[in-house]
């Protein structure tokens, strides 16, 4: 009986050996890197603090177009949906749970912030600058608020008062 539980256990242990095929499983379900393509660059500037004034981001803003005055009264819609709907997560001027929208078209494109607000949950699958804002931010998701596209237009005046 002895002899027979000393095989099993070292027949298991060889098993559970031979089962690994020796190569680094990908566990972060984002990447989309394949196992051949392991050279990735690493920016020390954080996501929040990185520069992008070309990507517009994944979602169903293809161009937003500016005016050359902040519309003030869409500002004040804009602040009133920012306050009723983002506070929980975000501080205009600092980082907190998200973060802070100061200064954000210094950093991003207009179609970019309204595509995250509008469409968070794919922007973090698949935009690699919110994906990486996710991991600074301790993978804590921004929640999809259910904005409609003149929300999100109202906020993105208001940021600019910001």
């Amino acid at each position: 009986m002895k002899k027979t539980l000393t095989i099993f256990t070292v027949l298991g242990v060889l098993l559970f050996m031979g089962c690994g095929d020796g190569e680094k499983k990908n566990t972060d379900p984002y990447e989309k890197s394949t196992p051949t393509e392991q050279t990735k660059v690493v920016s020390s500037v954080p996501a929040s603090q990185r520069v992008d004034l070309t990507n517009k981001g994944i979602g169903p803003i293809k161009n937003v177009e500016l005016g050359e005055t902040i519309d003030m009264e869409m500002a004040a819609k804009g602040e009133e949906v920012y306050k009723m709907n983002c506070t929980a997560c975000h501080k205009v001027d600092k980082k907190f749970i998200g973060p802070a929208p100061k200064g954000i078209l210094e950093r991003r494109t207009p179609e970019w912030v309204m595509n995250m607000i509008l469409n968070p949950d794919v922007m973090t699958k698949d935009d690699p600058l919110a994906h990486d804002l996710l991991l600074e931010f301790n993978g804590s998701p921004m929640a999809n608020q259910q904005m409609s596209e003149e929300q999100a237009r109202q906020m993105l005046e208001y940021f600019r008062t910001l």
